[in-house]
């Protein structure tokens, strides 16, 4: 998930300002204050960007180079002309917006972090969808992270359609998942 903001503060209340002033890094929020900022967020948002990068993308690009794509796509879709986008720490190549990046961008700038909980809240609600759909994988609780119990089950079940087949991590190839994630 890549997510971009373009904030517009006019439209609030003193209160949902005060609100908004909470944000941050999102994954230093929990889930459900996360989900409290969402609709503040969306309420403050003169435009919201979310791209999702499907498993075949991230097989074929690697997984930075297809965030990155994501993220231009997304910002591209938030800029209005003359304004500079600002990034969570990266240049976004071949993005066709002026932009420039932010190193811990979430902990700076209200956009990228409203960017951030967009994101993550999406991620997550998909993770919880993914759960319904495969619930040997225990995505609703691990949210795609490698656990020991994801990992058992990929060794059990082998993986499903949700699983990068690029995917190698120490851990993996540790436990002989490289293996079955190759099959």
């Amino acid at each position: 998930m890549a997510a971009a903001v373009l904030l517009d503060y006019g439209t609030l209340s003193l209160r949902d300002r005060r609100a908004l002033g909470e944000l941050d890094d999102s994954k230093q929020r929990t889930p459900e204050e996360r989900e409290g900022l969402y609709p503040l967020v969306l309420r403050a948002a003169a435009r919201v960007a979310v791209t999702v990068c499907s498993v075949r993308a991230i097989d074929a690009q690697g997984l930075h180079r297809t965030n990155l794509a994501a993220l231009g796509r997304s910002l591209e879709r938030v800029a209005v002309p003359g304004a500079v986008c600002l990034t969570d720490g990266f240049p976004v190549p071949g993005c066709a917006v002026e932009h420039r990046p932010v190193v811990d961008g979430d902990a700076r700038s209200a956009a990228i972090a409203a960017a951030s909980v967009v994101a993550k809240v999406t991620r997550d609600r998909y993770m919880r969808r993914a759960g319904d759909a495969y619930p040997a994988f225990g995505f609703a609780e691990n949210a795609g992270y490698s656990t020991p119990e994801h990992r058992a089950a990929i060794i059990a079940r082998g993986p499903c359609a949700l699983h990068r087949r690029s995917f190698q991590s120490i851990a993996y190839s540790q436990l002989g998942l490289i293996e079955c994630l190759d099959a």
